[in-house]
């Protein structure tokens, strides 16, 4: 390709590939542009906004990344540690992984992966001990493994499964169907389906789905996404024929989930227009052939989640007058507020899902950021409790109202995940599988700590690393966090943080407020205009971390992504003396654009927004990109993000990265690298996963001088 001379690719040779002492790197040239823009009053310069474009159609743009993955890989390639860890981390990924079957139409399904798989296949079988065969296996679907199943809906019958095409790591999804018995997809496709599942009508005729009109050429990851509607398709015909269920034209910002409850009497629309976990609801009789929608909750002031229906009756979780939640029951035919029923009551501990199976409510809760699940009858008494095996994360416990059992898969940070089948009769836990890591779990600890914030606020952190460390302070140690949209962080397995262990590193996960795990005030405080006290949380458990002697600043990385690679990227600019290396993953880093492009609109739920004037000033106080000085020693930073991430779009990190690198006066590496064909995350092939971990840690091993000699595990076995 050639590139236009407006971009100026200056990639120097690399001495070894680091920075000796007084020879800084040398990056790639960014030209900057005279954009000034005026929020109430304040001007904002933003000289790096022509990397907003998108990759894909801006030459210039596309020249930038390739100059920086340049610099970035020649950095990295030079570092004698890459390949032991990254044949290490392969090695310990190449396990059999499953999760929780569950049931639908008469047979089980799980998804499966063989070991280093770039992709879970779907498999279904007749009985939990009959062999299983594979439905769905999406690593037929592209060489590189970049095309993922995300999503499956199955018909009441059984006969047929809708599924979601992930292509790239994109948001937006291509659905298709299959006939289960034969294995033949059927000719219909549906497109611009982002943010939606499907949901089958009781006769197995078809299903409702929401989607957006087809955008514009050229805007589909950067454009926002407006004025979702709700479908219903029918098998057999084109999408172009699809009949329009529910829109609102007057409120383009809204959002549906539509779902078809299990009796199959009527379709639930939950509203959304935020990430904020407050609702609106609308339901619809489909025993009436002209029945309209009816609004049943008409305001955004809550959380109303469906769990289930005993006819009229519906059950949700909420927030209502329970910061903590609790379940309560609406029979429509006398939907007021005076008639609502509370079943189960708010307890001290977080309410964080719950399901009707088996004719009981099996819910879930955190205690200080832990799981435990208790049931209760329909009626709201309790019954008993699913006895878990140690402190970690539960998931699952699906099923319907006439199952008789459920399945739920559980870990830690040291215990690999293990599934259960529980038996809702006998009630009784039943072990069906485990997975086999190639690590001692027996030499590993876990233990909960907690310490002050800065305003003196209890903040729980999980710290975990392998016995016998010393606490002398000289420990390399990686603290991470996220801190938002009422997202609880608990203990669960990660081969990638094994691996960092293995490598001789503590493990810290501070629990942050902005996070669910003690539910709605705790997430409040860390939202809006009291965003800083995630900063200020983060902050403090690296202060904590070196006070108690795990580490000192020289050995202490931070790493975050999404609204994480926000809390490391503000973090880095309040405290780069804090930190020796930072880690920002797919980050929101210009604070006040982000509400311009894809999903970015509807963060303003935590955030806040710039065109508030009050927010604005929150806003810019802590925007990493706005907050980047020049003449400052930053901390060693290698920023991670990729050209399909529609989330996220690719260019809060192009600018952050750009303004880092121009302002540097330290002999720290700036580095930022960026993928191709991936996106925020979901559907990342395991061989890109591995990749780019392995680059994370070894661009750690080398700025935080990490001794790989004799280290366990550090070897390729």
């Amino acid at each position: 390709m050639n590139y236009p001379s407006a971009v100026i690719l200056l990639v120097a040779a690399m001495l070894g590939g680091t920075a000796s002492a007084g020879t800084p790197l040398a990056y790639p040239e960014t030209r900057k542009v005279d954009q000034r823009d005026n929020y109430h009053g304040t001007p904002v310069a933003d000289p790096y906004r022509w990397l907003e474009d998108d990759v894909r159609e801006s030459q210039d743009v596309a020249a930038w990344v390739a100059a920086q993955n340049k610099v970035t890989f020649a950095f990295l390639e030079r570092i004698p540690e890459r390949e032991r860890i990254r044949k290490r981390l392969a090695t310990l990924w190449d396990f059999e992984k499953f999760s929780s079957p569950f049931k639908e139409g008469g047979r089980y399904y799980y998804y499966h992966n063989s070991g280093l798989q770039n992709q879970y296949v779907l498999c279904t079988m007749n009985s939990l001990d009959a062999e299983p065969q594979v439905l769905i296996d999406p690593n037929t679907w592209s060489k590189d493994g970049t095309v993922a199943l995300d999503g499956t809906s199955f018909s009441d019958d059984g006969k047929y499964v809708a599924y979601g095409i992930q292509d790239g790591g994109s948001d937006w999804r291509t659905w298709r169907v299959m006939e289960i018995e034969t294995g033949r997809v059927l000719d219909e496709e549906l497109k611009w389906l982002k943010f939606s599942g499907t949901t089958w009508t009781k006769d197995g005729k078809g299903f409702f789905y929401s989607r957006y009109d087809a955008p514009a050429e050229g805007g589909e990851f950067q454009n926002l996404n407006l004025n979702q509607k709700v479908y219903y398709h029918r098998l057999g015909t084109s999408q172009a024929d699809d009949v329009l269920v529910y829109r609102r034209p007057d409120n383009p910002d809204w959002g549906f989930d539509a779902e078809v409850t299990e009796d199959g009497r009527y379709l639930v629309i939950t509203i959304w227009k935020g990430t904020d976990d407050k609702f609106r609801i609308v339901y619809r009789d489909l025993a009436e052939p002209y029945g309209m929608p009816v609004d049943l909750i008409e305001t955004f002031d809550n959380e109303y989640t469906l769990v289930g229906n005993d006819g009229p009756v519906f059950f949700f979780k909420t927030d209502l007058s329970a910061p903590k939640r609790r379940l309560i029951a609406i029979d429509t035919r006398a939907p007021q507020r005076e008639h609502w029923r509370e079943l189960v009551p708010q307890s001290d501990d977080v309410l964080t899902s719950a399901s009707f199976v088996g004719n009981l409510f099996i819910v879930q809760y955190l205690k200080d950021a832990r799981s435990q699940v208790k049931l209760f009858s329909p009626g709201g008494q309790l019954v008993g409790e699913i006895e878990l095996p140690g402190i970690g994360t539960a998931s699952g416990f699906g099923g319907k109202r006439t199952d008789t059992e459920t399945f739920y898969s559980f870990s830690s940070f040291a215990v690999p995940p293990s599934i259960y089948r529980y038996d809702l009769i006998a009630r009784k836990n039943t072990l069906i599988r485990r997975s086999q890591v190639d690590f001692d779990p027996d030499e590993y600890a876990t233990e909960q700590v907690f310490y002050e914030s800065k305003d003196g606020t209890r903040v729980p952190m999980f710290i975990t690393h392998k016995k016998g460390v010393a606490r002398n302070g000289d420990n390399p140690t990686l603290l991470y966090g996220y801190g938002g949209f009422n997202i609880p962080m608990t203990p669960q397995f990660s081969i990638s943080r094994l691996a960092w262990m293995e490598l001789g590193g503590a493990y810290a996960q501070a629990c942050l407020r902005g996070g669910g795990e003690y539910g709605e005030a705790w997430h409040e405080a860390g939202t809006r205009l009291n965003k800083q006290n995630v900063f200020d949380d983060f902050i403090a458990a690296a202060e904590w971390l070196i006070d108690q002697r795990y580490t000192r600043r020289e050995k202490l990385a931070i790493l975050g992504g999404s609204n994480g690679g926000l809390l490391v990227g503000a973090s880095m600019t309040q405290r780069p003396d804090q930190f020796a290396a930072c880690l920002p993953a797919v980050g929101v880093m210009d604070m006040l654009r982000f509400h311009k492009f894809t999903a970015g609109r509807f963060w303003v739920d935590d955030y806040g927004s710039a065109d508030d004037p009050e927010e604005f000033k929150a806003l810019y106080a802590y925007s990493p990109y706005h907050n980047i000085k020049d003449g400052v020693a930053y901390p060693a930073t290698l920023v991670t993000t990729a050209d399909t991430d529609d989330r996220v779009v690719p260019g809060h990190s192009f600018k952050f990265a750009a303004r880092l690198q121009a302002a540097q006066s330290g002999e720290a590496p700036l580095l930022v690298r960026i993928e191709t064909r991936a996106g925020h995350g979901s559907g990342k092939p395991t061989a890109m996963a591995i990749e780019e971990i392995a680059d994370q840690w070894a661009f750690l091993v080398k700025v935080l001088e990490i001794p790989l000699n004799g280290t366990p595990g550090a070897d390729s076995r």
